[in-house]
């Protein structure tokens, strides 16, 4: 730089040159490769690092030990959650490691339901960028924006563009806490290395009007883009994305509304390697809790009725796979199957009088029946065995549903599934005691065990983290280069695989997060044995043991030994 070189204010202007030597002060300030006070003495000689740490030598384990020891002083769900990033940011394998060892701990403050609290309060807590930025100012160069992240080697992006967050609504760019957060799962319970995961928020605008006059906020200051313009962007991006990391990167849409949700998985199913949460994340979870809940419930998939309140994203995508996972066990059309599931939306039972005004993604779902305009109606005249919560709205299973559910069923099964908890349709306590101890349930948040005369309950946590990080690590690991449905089921009847009698005896229809890494490992193996059947992975020859090799490719976050 010349000495003269000043800019448009008369300010010097200065390089910023950074040498990239990962020893003495950089190394420390090097998030993957910082182990702290856990540096050998042969690794302060080597690497320059001796004055720069106090004399003392630690074990990733005694870090481990105090780290917890101080998260566990916050009251503050929020303040755990800002620890946590900050020591993403300060140590990743201690991070990993933490969440790894303490997954039912710490789940529910890396992911729902504390980060939702923290995408509201994303531009005040905002320290430094986590993941990409696409706005609409990057409109013609997505590609080179996508260049701009230091990473080459990509195997899972995770994009939003912050319209529907949970149950919150739209956060617009202050979304950006969820990709970040599906991503360190992908990580911790799926085994995919960090440093091969990109989170993604697509900034089009925000229609909430809290954000657009906060003086904090971080995204673009206008309403969202709709239509035409908005489809420009998507495709760029898409792809930007395919041309830059080829056509075995694995993009997940997550939290997008409705109706872009459903379109952009329609539009890229055939051309990309997608997959939406939401939807088919939330489906196979939920198919897969059912299908352990046969061995408490009795009979097959087909000999329930089932009837949903909400008919969106959520509820649409479960009902679809449980039909064609009914289809597939009693050789009948994927439309027979249909009609034993019945949705409610805000205005009533989806019945085919309303198809005239009826979204195109219900159409399948409106069964010849006279109107009900209200959830109780509904349970009483359809007598569902299941009942099924995706509304985004709590409380909604109130004392009357749950006691009709109870009369006409020995044992009901109550899935509300609503996030944050505070949108939970019931409460597991509600659920059992409203059934007197007879029900069956299972919710998207977590709930603590309850006791009812004298019995203890557990209740069943649907959460997504079951599905996808496993799911993820099948496609990755055998080069799966498209999503098909089939692979949807395989991931349900693999985590369905791992409920132990044991867990039945104390009517849990989900295995315990504690072993998450032996489980994810299992629906890796489970779909990509499904993969190469339908001639999808492109990994040949095909490994002989799918859950061992599921398990080698697992990202360990113990640190290594330096040279």
């Amino acid at each position: 730089m010349g000495d003269g070189a000043v800019d448009d204010n008369g300010d010097q202007l200065v390089t910023p040159w950074n040498l990239s030597i990962s020893s003495g002060h950089n190394l420390l300030r090097d998030p993957h490769h910082n182990k702290g006070l856990a540096f050998t003495e042969r690794e302060r000689d080597a690497h320059y690092l001796h004055g720069l740490l106090p004399p003392t030598v630690s074990t990733q384990e005694l870090q481990e030990k105090k780290v917890m020891h101080l998260l566990r002083q916050y009251e503050v769900p929020l303040h755990r959650y800002i620890a946590m990033i900050d020591l993403q940011e300060r140590n990743e394998r201690l991070f990993y490691k933490i969440l790894v060892d303490h997954v039912e701990e710490l789940l529910p403050v890396v992911y729902t339901p504390t980060v939702g609290e923290a995408c509201q309060k994303f531009g005040s807590i905002f320290r430094r960028p986590q993941g990409l930025y696409i706005s609409l100012k990057d409109k013609g160069q997505v590609l080179d924006v996508l260049r701009n992240w230091p990473e080459r080697f990509i195997q899972v992006i995770v994009v939003t563009d912050g319209e529907r967050i949970l149950g919150l609504g739209d956060l617009g760019c202050q979304g950006m806490g969820i990709p970040v957060g599906k991503l360190s799962l992908y990580s911790a319970l799926g085994g995919v290395r960090p440093s091969a995961c990109l989170p993604i928020t697509i900034d089009v605008g925000t229609n909430n009007e809290k954000l657009l006059n906060d003086e904090f906020y971080i995204g673009l200051k206008q309403n969202r883009a709709r239509g035409e313009e908005y489809a420009e962007l998507l495709e760029e991006f898409m792809t930007a994305v395919k041309r830059n990391y080829g056509e075995k990167i694995l993009v997940q849409f997550e939290d997008f509304a409705n109706h872009n949700a459903f379109e952009l998985l329609k539009k890229y199913r055939d051309t990309h390697l997608v997959f939406n949460d939401d939807i088919q994340g939330t489906a196979s979870v939920v198919l897969a809790g059912l299908l352990s809940a046969l061995k408490l419930l009795g009979g097959t998939l087909s000999d329930h009725t089932f009837l949903f309140l909400g008919a969106g994203e959520a509820g649409t995508g479960i009902a679809e796979l449980i039909a064609l996972q009914i289809s597939k066990m009693t050789d009948v059309n994927v439309e027979e199957a249909r009609k034993k599931i019945w949705l409610v939306d805000s205005k009533g039972l989806v019945v085919d009088s309303r198809k005239e005004s009826l979204q195109h993604f219900k159409l399948p779902w409106a069964h010849d029946h006279e109107p009900i305009n209200n959830l109780l109606d509904a349970v009483k005249e359809i007598k569902p065995t299941v009942l099924i919560g995706t509304s985004g709205v709590g409380r909604q299973f109130t004392q009357e549903v749950v006691e009709a559910m109870a009369s006409n069923n020995e044992k009901p099964l109550i899935m509300a599934l609503s996030n944050p908890t505070s949108q939970a349709e019931c409460t597991a306590e509600e659920a059992y005691t409203w059934s007197q101890g007879r029900a069956i349930f299972a919710s998207g948040s977590p709930f603590a065990p309850v006791t009812y005369e004298d019995k203890v309950f557990v209740p069943g946590q649907a959460n997504n983290a079951y599905i996808f990080p496993g799911f993820g690590l099948g496609l990755i690991m055998c080069g799966t280069t498209r999503v098909h449905d089939d692979l949807l089921l395989a991931a349900s009847e693999g985590l369905a695989s791992q409920v132990t009698d044991e867990n039945f005896a104390k009517g849990i229809i989900y295995p315990p997060f504690s072993c998450i890494r032996k489980i994810s490992a299992h629906i890796a193996a489970s779909v990509a044995d499904k993969a190469y059947e339908l001639g999808l992975a492109s990994l040949l020859p095909r490994p002989d043991d799918l859950v061992k090799f599921a398990e080698s490719c697992m990202y360990s976050p113990t640190y290594p030994n330096y040279r």
